[in-house]
């Protein structure tokens, strides 16, 4: 019997509709290609999953790193253009494999081009739903991946992994699996003497003590720090992940013991807080004291202007912005004014307010307009530039 929310990972063969998510390492051989026999054994246990009536969403890097070898590249470009040029010629290469792959098992499948922005923009975000949903009703695999022929930062940075948890709350995924060229996470670089496999996590706490690296191999472009801010959002909505190595992917569907599970902290959320907190695109800051922080995480409150010390940014009402206390970020908001007005308004309680003329004060973040973010997100969260634009 199918169930809807595994509690561990051996109930990872029951669940109704699974993520899976591979990097471009797992993908591609040293010499840049695109490795046919990996990429062909991944497909076989994704077809064997499907025969045992789990829906799957396969979130696919690979197409810059496809790229690179029919282009004649020596390695992952470094220019954004050429980055673009190189994806374009990969990303067609490497759904003609999967078409090809998954067709060998009888299957179909459905190319999906997604950015940041289609999970920003809330239309966007409805016809990406719907799109998905319906492929999977008429028994399609959908192939997922960043648009990066278009895509500016996304390329950059290598986002897919973040991308794939959006996708799993977007889909109302029942667990999601990040497949990547570790077989999990340890408390120190896997390579080190002494670094142990860490098997389990429930708690930002078990998190504590592991020490982890920003970048990944030279053909991907994101590390264990990515995987496991993408374990943060898809956990703190309620759905497990587990981490593991793409030739561990057959063992991991079937509820083995491999890799690392990282159990469900929060429960299942609105798309629009989900949207709010990691992936609507921040115009701003505002700086919160102490007590400001404390209401609008511990208490759940809304911001009050008394509470903000200082602004940053050029922002407008309704833009979303970070509330960052003495300790750092603690959540993200839409702000009910522009960035021209707050600096007026900096530490005046609601009476001073209305008598500076302000006849209805409005609370300058309403907690309905709040997303908190979780505890590993906010210590990997930088400060980032704010500008205006898509």
């Amino acid at each position: 019997m199918p169930v809807t929310e595994p509690r561990t990972r051996t109930d990872l063969p029951r669940a109704r509709r699974v993520v899976v998510k591979v990097g471009s390492s797992s993908l591609t051989g040293a010499d840049g290609h695109l490795d046919v026999p990996a990429l062909e054994a991944l497909v076989t246990v994704l077809a064997s999953a499907r025969r045992a009536g789990q829906q799957v969403v396969l979130v696919s890097s690979g197409a810059i790193a496809a790229g690179i070898g029919p282009i004649g590249l020596a390695a992952r470009p470094r220019d954004l253009a050429t980055a673009q040029a190189t994806a374009s010629v990969g990303q067609g290469l490497l759904v003609a494999r999967y078409t090809e792959a998954f067709g060998m098992h009888g299957l179909r499948v459905g190319q999906v081009l997604l950015t940041a922005g289609d999970l920003v923009r809330r239309q966007h975000y409805a016809n990406a739903q719907r799109a998905l949903e319906r492929l999977l009703a008429l028994g399609v695999v959908p192939v997922v991946n960043e648009n990066d022929t278009v895509a500016t930062d996304e390329i950059r940075f290598g986002d897919n992994d973040r991308l794939a948890a959006l996708v799993s709350h977007l889909v109302r995924a029942d667990a999601l699996v990040l497949l990547t060229d570790v077989d999990g996470l340890y408390d120190g670089p896997p390579a080190r003497a002494g670094s142990r496999p860490v098997r389990e996590v429930r708690s930002a706490a078990d998190l504590a003590d592991v020490e982890v690296t920003g970048r990944g191999s030279d053909i991907g472009t994101g590390g264990m720090v990515t995987k496991l801010d993408a374990a943060s959002i898809a956990t703190g909505s309620g759905i497990p992940v587990l981490l593991t190595s793409a030739p561990n992917a057959a063992r991991a569907l079937a509820g083995e013991e491999v890799g690392t599970w990282f159990a469900a902290t929060g429960r299942r959320t609105s798309a629009r807080r989900l949207w709010l907190a990691h992936a609507a695109q921040v115009r701003g800051r505002l700086h919160l004291d102490a007590g400001a922080a404390r209401a609008v995480t511990d208490g759940k409150r809304s911001l009050l202007a008394a509470g903000v010390t200082g602004v940053e940014g050029d922002f407008e009402p309704g833009d979303a912005v970070e509330l960052v206390g003495p300790d750092g970020v603690v959540a993200r908001g839409l702000v009910a004014y522009g960035s021209t007005e707050l600096p007026d308004m900096l530490g005046k309680s609601s009476a001073q307010l209305r008598q500076d003329g302000e006849n209805l004060p409005r609370a300058v973040v309403h907690r309905d307009d709040l997303a908190q973010l979780s505890v590993h997100v906010r210590r990997e969260r930088r400060r980032g530039r704010f500008s205006r634009g898509s």
